[in-house]
């Protein structure tokens, strides 16, 4: 599955600087607009992947867990 979020790239000092609306948290930075957006995008997944790590460790051994898909 595809997840899409919003990308800004501004430029900075030395290099073009990425950001997302949706997770303040992540940020990427690359000499190219492409090395950019892959910087942010291993960003985000990272800040999903802990996200989902410090939810799990606090859900009851009795929850069920699935997947939702959500339309754009």
């Amino acid at each position: 599955m595809t997840l899409q979020f919003n990308a800004v790239i501004e430029p900075g000092e030395k290099y073009l600087v990425a950001f997302c609306p949706e997770f303040p948290e992540a940020n990427g930075q690359g000499r190219t607009r492409e090395e950019a957006l892959q910087d942010l995008a291993a960003s985000i997944q990272s800040v999903l992947d802990f996200r989902l790590a410090e939810s799990l460790a606090h859900a009851s051994p009795q929850a069920e867990r699935t997947v939702v898909q959500v339309a754009a």
